[in-house]
């Protein structure tokens, strides 16, 4: 018989993204499972706080370090081939120390060029979930509906409360604009990584590793260029080793599992949580007051979470 006649899912692997997304139930298992590093990412403001002094590069490179160790240990003990995924084509590598180490590097150099616009920064850089909601209507497959958009802006308005604390407001001064420009490229190179990951679903998540790898090298080398090293004390060093664990290890692994097999779209709306979760954590821990600005937030992410995520829940394509 002619291959023509063939179901195209037929004729693909079982664990590319392409095959998977005609199994709503392996796609909101994959959706799920990336929702982790929502979670995870919602315990780094904490953690960072907990760090004490640590220079931010200093911090990214350790943390980093910690994340590829730890990647590598148990990419091992499941028995993958940790040394060997790393043999992947120029792109894949670019695609990944772009997104990791580019991120950071400009979320950070951010934050050094407009230094009294730490609200301004910090909104810009979150507008990267709704651009991955945006962006994910390139991909083949995938069909950007209504749900999704009113999704995205009820969650980067609940955004805009938990930055600005409801009454401060925002105030653009044209001095600043490098440091503007700068988180704006953070979360464009953010959202890209996670979009352009799916076309690269072939590629194994362990080799995540590798970019975490690459990530710690470079940060050192920019810690070096820009920043005092400081030797952490005995708690900064437990605050490293868990966000190298969590928020900057494990996280990237199911990230990359979550963008590559499940609903992106649902996952860059949901992605809008994460300052809200922190916020609620920095609370928790006293690190923060809470306010009416956080319930109020906490309404208008869940409400467009719920909405972008509808038909995903319902196993719809």
């Amino acid at each position: 018989m002619s291959t023509d006649s063939l179901p195209t899912e037929n004729l693909l692997p079982r664990n590319h993204p392409s095959a998977a997304a005609s199994d709503p139930a392996a796609v909101r298992r994959a959706t799920a499972i990336g929702g982790l590093a929502i979670l995870m990412w919602s315990t780094l403001a904490l953690l960072t706080a907990l760090s004490g002094t640590i220079p931010p590069f200093q911090l990214v490179a350790m943390s980093f370090g910690v994340a590829f160790i730890v990647g590598t240990v148990a990419g091992a003990a499941r028995g993958k081939d940790v040394i060997g995924v790393l043999r992947q084509p120029w792109r894949v590598w670019l695609l990944g120390v772009a997104g990791l180490f580019g991120y950071h590097f400009f979320y950070f150099l951010a934050f050094r060029l407009a230094p009294g616009a730490a609200v301004e920064v910090n909104l810009l850089n979150y507008l990267w979930p709704l651009l991955i909601v945006l962006f994910s209507a390139l991909l083949p497959g995938e069909r950007l509906k209504r749900g999704h958009v009113l999704g995205a802006l009820c969650g980067l308005a609940g955004t805009v409360l938990i930055v600005t604390g409801g009454a401060r407001g925002l105030s653009l001064d044209a001095g600043d604009t490098p440091g503007y420009l700068s988180a704006m490229a953070a979360a464009v190179l953010w959202a890209s990584y996670s979009v352009l990951s799916r076309r690269f679903g072939d590629v194994p998540t362990e080799a995540v590793g590798g970019f975490c790898l690459a990530t710690a090298v470079l940060a050192g080398l920019s810690h070096l260029l820009f920043e005092t090293t400081v030797a952490p004390s005995g708690g900064e060093w437990l605050a490293v080793l868990a966000m190298g664990i969590g928020p900057v290890g494990a996280a990237f692994f199911v990230w990359d599992h979550g963008v590559k097999r499940g609903d992106i779209r649902a996952l860059g709306v949901l992605s809008y949580a994460t300052p809200l979760t922190s916020t609620l954590l920095l609370i928790l821990f006293g690190q923060a007051a809470g306010g009416w600005t956080v319930w109020a937030a906490c309404a208008l992410i869940m409400g467009g979470a719920v909405l972008a995520s509808r038909d995903v829940l319902r196993g719809d394509r």
